[in-house]
This record gives structure tokens, C-alpha cells and sequence, in this order.
């Protein structure tokens, strides 16, 4: 256990956590379909609508590392449900507006830039506060079911919900999105219990020097530093294959946005499934294998992405894809949250989402240009790297330090 975990756990604090990050990430996926549905209502220029995504990403680029700082020098659940609280009544405002024909597309930019920087907030503290409420041998389980529970709301629920909210009023996702926000700060407020961090040392200390004692911790920690590796290549080769995948899908698959939408669908119910297994498959080999099988396994689904011309098959290999990433994410996390100090827990957290979005607007470019080539490629070059770096991470992990991983 680590020593720094002094917060009383149990009682209902989880289960209220756990219903606002519901809540809101519902209203997440709503938005996800009216945002780029008001984009194009407002402009049919595709730059311009493309905008509207680089408005939502840039924030994870700009204020990652930063938002870190903030969350370990704040008590976390105060944090999250005033970030939640602001969201909320700023998506309620942006939505009258748009009931009463004011909108604009640069006001939606900076609705989505504003929700983008209290997305850093929120989803850094909430990482960062889950190991308070749970016990140290409940956090892969208690990481399941956010993952979970955000895959069912976010990209099944959320989406088609969003959709047929616009068609009846433009306005009506975003005050149902704004809603969820409120419920989710409500929920949040009533955990119990206070959740700073303490002796961070970093109170008086510049941002920049606060971010890099992080970092220095992270590069100083070998197993979270190689799994920190391994989670930026994981992202660049998913970005590479999935800047391409619609024109896969279309040129080599025969479908169309039916069928497009189908395929997405499948990664999504793939992920849910890797959730509900990932605490028993760690459980029966172990983290260490458990993890080296995921990318392996992975692997292979790329690599069976690249071979086949089977609509079903691909769609059952992105379900694979999914499911790995997803058993991944839950036992990665959870010895993250297992092993940090809780004085850095907000930093570490943020520096490995910062690797991860970096990654993939790098990936996605090198998708770009690999496919520009074969569409096939991007997944051949993935399937190959993985491999590799299974086999590094195997090669990382075997000092007996790595104890943690069995």
C-alpha cells in the first residue's frame, strides 16, 4: 500500500464517483454528436468544421501538464465538481443562445476549447482521487467499471441520443449535455470527506518547476517510465491505422457509412468486453503477462486488419483491438494510481495523457503518409510494432523490482 494513502476509503464515495462520471460522460457523448452537427448547421466549409475538433484537442496539448499541478494542489473533489458546476452553466448559457439564434461558430470554438481545458481538469483529479475512495487491491475492478460505464455512455448511449436531440432542436443536447454536468457536480459534492494532498512542496514552486519534478519522478520510476514508453507507441500506431480507417473501410471493405458506423461500433463493444474481463484475466496470468498478452494479442488484430478484405473479420479484429487496449488501460492505471505518491498522482497522470494525445497527432500524420502509399500498410507497420514492443516491455519488466507486476 502506499504510505501516502491516509483518505478513509469505502462507504459510498466510489458508487457517487461513479455515477457522475456516467452522468456526465452521456452528456459527453450527446455532444460529441451535436457539436460537430452545430458546426456544420453553422458553415459547410470542411476546414472550418474540422476546426471545431482542433478546438476540443488542442487543450490536452496546451494544459495536460499543467492541469496536473492544479489537481495536486487542490482537494480533488472540490476541484471536480466546480469544474463540473462551471461546465454546466456555461453549456446552459451557450444553449440559450442557440435556442434564440445567437450562436457562432467562433463561440462554439470556444465553448469546445473552454469544456477542453476543464476536461484536463476533471479527468486528471478524477484519476487522481479514485485510489481515496477504494482500497489498493479494488482498483483494477473499480477502473473496469469507469472504463466501462464511459465506453456504454460515451459511444453507444451518448452519440445516437445527441443526434435525435438536433433534429428536434438544435439547442436541446446542449441543455441536456449542461444538465448532466450540474448531476454530476451534485454527486461529486456529496463524497465525503476531504481529498488534498499533502506535502506536496510545490505551493510556492513555479508551474514549470512543479511539472518537472513530476516528469523527473516519472523518468526516475523504470516500470511506470517503460509503461509510459508503451502507451505513446501504442497511440502513434492506433492514430496511423484509424486516420485511414474510412478509407479502408470504404476501398477495401466495400462499405459504406452504414457499414462505417457498424465497424466503430464493434471497437466500442470490444472495449466494454475488455473492461468486464481485465481485473480476471490480471488476476489468472498476472499483470506482467496479462499486459505483454494485450499488446500481443493486439498485435495480431492489426496484423489480421491488414490481411483481410472481410468486412465481419475486420469488424471482429477492431473489437479485439479494443478490448486489449481496454484491458491495458485498467491494470496500467491502476498500478499508476497504486504506485505514485499521492503528492504526484495529478502530475504523473497528466504527463501520460500528455504522451498519449502527443502521440497520436504524430501517428495520425505518419498514418497519413503510409497510407497514401497502401492502405494496408498502417496496420503492418503496427502489427510489427508492437511485437517489438512486447518484447521490450518483457525485457523491461523482468528485474525482480518489478515485483508489482505479478
Amino acid at each position: 500500500m502506499n504510505p501516502e494513502r491516509s483518505h478513509p476509503r469505502g462507504g459510498n464515495g466510489f458508487t457517487r464517483l461513479w455515477a457522475a462520471v456516467g452522468v456526465s460522460n452521456l452528456g459527453d457523448g450527446v455532444a460529441a454528436a451535436a457539436l460537430p452537427l452545430l458546426a456544420a448547421a453553422l458553415t459547410r466549409d470542411p476546414v472550418l468544421v474540422a476546426g471545431l475538433a482542433v478546438a476540443q484537442q488542442l487543450p490536452w496539448l496546451l494544459f495536460a501538464l499543467p492541469a496536473g499541478v492544479i489537481v495536486d494542489r487542490s482537494d480533488r473533489r472540490v476541484l471536480m465538481w466546480r469544474t463540473d458546476a462551471l461546465r454546466g452553466l456555461m453549456l446552459a448559457g451557450f444553449a440559450l443562445l442557440v435556442a434564440l439564434d445567437q450562436g457562432s461558430l467562433a463561440l462554439l470554438y470556444a465553448v469546445a476549447f473552454a469544456l477542453g481545458v476543464a476536461e484536463t481538469l476533471f479527468d486528471t483529479a478524477y484519476r487522481s482521487l479514485l485510489p481515496s475512495l477504494v482500497p489498493d487491491d479494488e482498483l483494477e475492478r473499480a477502473n473496469a467499471r469507469l472504463y466501462a460505464t464511459e465506453t456504454v455512455t460515451n459511444r453507444f448511449a451518448g452519440p445516437p441520443l445527441g443526434g435525435l436531440l438536433f433534429a428536434a432542436a438544435a439547442s436541446a443536447p446542449l441543455f441536456l449535455d449542461a444538465g448532466s454536468f450540474l448531476l454530476a457536480a451534485a454527486a461529486i459534492f456529496a463524497i465525503a470527506g476531504r481529498f488534498r494532498p499533502s506535502g506536496t512542496g510545490t505551493e510556492t514552486a513555479s508551474i514549470g518547476a512543479a511539472v518537472g519534478e513530476g516528469l523527473r519522478w516519472l523518468g526516475g520510476h523504470r516500470l511506470l517510465r517503460s509503461l509510459a514508453v508503451v502507451v505513446s507507441v501504442w497511440h502513434l500506431v492506433w492514430a496511423g491505422g484509424n486516420a485511414i480507417l474510412v478509407l479502408y473501410a470504404q476501398e477495401l471493405l466495400g462499405l459504406g457509412s452504414a457499414g462505417f458506423g457498424i465497424l466503430l461500433a464493434a471497437a466500442a463493444v470490444g472495449s466494454v468486453l475488455g473492461a468486464v474481463l481485465a481485473s480476471r484475466i490480471a488476476a489468472l496470468l498476472g499483470r506482467r503477462s496479462a499486459l505483454a498478452a494485450s499488446i500481443v494479442v493486439a498485435a495480431l488484430a492489426e496484423l489480421g486488419l491488414a490481411l483481410t478484405s472481410s468486412p465481419v473479420a475486420a469488424a471482429a479484429a477492431l473489437a479485439v483491438s479494443g478490448g486489449c487496449a481496454v484491458v491495458w488501460n485498467v491494470i496500467t492505471v491502476a498500478l499508476r494510481q497504486r504506485l505514485t505518491p499521492d503528492r504526484l498522482l495529478g502530475r504523473v497522470n497528466s504527463a501520460y495523457r500528455f504522451a498519449a494525445i502527443g502521440a497520436v497527432a504524430i501517428g495520425a500524420a505518419l498514418g497519413g503518409a503510409l497510407g497514401s502509399i497502401d492502405l494496408r500498410l498502417p496496420f503492418i507497420v503496427a502489427a510489427a510494432t508492437l511485437v517489438v514492443t512486447a518484447a521490450g516491455l518483457l525485457a523491461a519488466t523482468r528485474d525482480p523490482k518489478s515485483a508489482e507486476l505479478t
